[in-house]
């Protein structure tokens, strides 16, 4: 069975004679692995293009042509190079405030911690695979955490593992637009945002059963951790029968 993973890309840059970054995130390109893990394939999709229209996206160094089937016998070294080392002394705790054990392969590694750098614009997530009864799981890490009030930012420090979430449907956000907040379920209190690039899929569960659509605190990892990687999130629903997520057009590859 294929594995995939996204890539998604976030408008940063803000030079002295640019506009102010919009902070958008877009998938841009696609990673298939092999079941055998021998053959791995890159493409860009249809959300590169978007991100050059709307925000100046250009080619990555690592694939600098956005037509072109990549593929390679190894992991790419774009990906590769955010898996860390079990060499490493702390590899044990960085996959274990991903929710993972030691033996975690690089596809779960990627999948869940998503290979983001403290100072990158690059994030990975995986395809959400939908059951057979509709029902999917995600996760994530929160995004825009600090961003909220110094309030919101306390009740994050009081999250506990298992801890209920509401999910709510914000119509006007000014960077996004649609956006989905995560709150705390007692006092409604906003902590953040589910990432823009899952919101599609978010709203279509919503749309399905909005009642079922559950969020709760899978982990906290309290400073000094990477803020993007402060409170992993759980996500759990289902999708309407004859709707396939990740399939609208800007998860679909340039070519192939």
């Amino acid at each position: 069975m294929t594995q995939t993973l996204f890539l998604a890309w976030q408008d940063q840059y803000s030079g002295p004679e640019a506009q102010p970054a919009s902070r958008l995130w877009f998938p841009i390109g696609r990673l298939d692995i092999a079941e055998n893990e021998r053959d791995y394939r890159f493409r860009y999709t249809h959300g590169a293009e978007v991100a050059r229209q709307k925000a100046g996206f250009e080619p990555l160094d690592s694939f600098p042509e956005l037509k072109k089937d990549y593929h390679s016998a190894e992991l790419f070294t774009l990906f590769r190079n955010r898996v860390p080392s079990p060499n490493r002394r702390d590899y044990a705790d960085i996959v274990h405030r991903l929710g993972l054990d030691v033996d975690a392969g690089s596809y779960d590694i990627l999948a869940v911690g998503g290979g983001r750098r403290q100072t990158d614009n690059l994030e990975v997530f995986p395809q959400i695979q939908k059951r057979v009864d509709g029902g999917f799981d995600c996760r994530f890490f929160l995004h825009g955490w600090r961003h909220v009030s110094e309030s919101a930012r306390a009740h994050i420090n009081e999250l506990q593992a298992g801890d209920s979430l509401r999910v709510a449907i914000e119509l006007n956000n000014p960077a996004t637009g649609i956006a989905l907040q995560l709150q705390t379920a007692d006092d409604y209190h906003m902590l953040g945002w589910a990432p823009r690039y899952l919101v599609h899929d978010l709203m279509n569960a919503v749309s399905e059963a909005s009642n079922d659509l559950r969020a709760e605190v899978a982990r906290v990892n309290p400073a000094p951790v990477p803020h993007n990687q402060r409170v992993l999130v759980q996500m759990s629903g289902h999708l309407p029968t004859n709707y396939s997520p990740m399939d609208s057009e800007e998860f679909i590859p340039l070519v192939g």
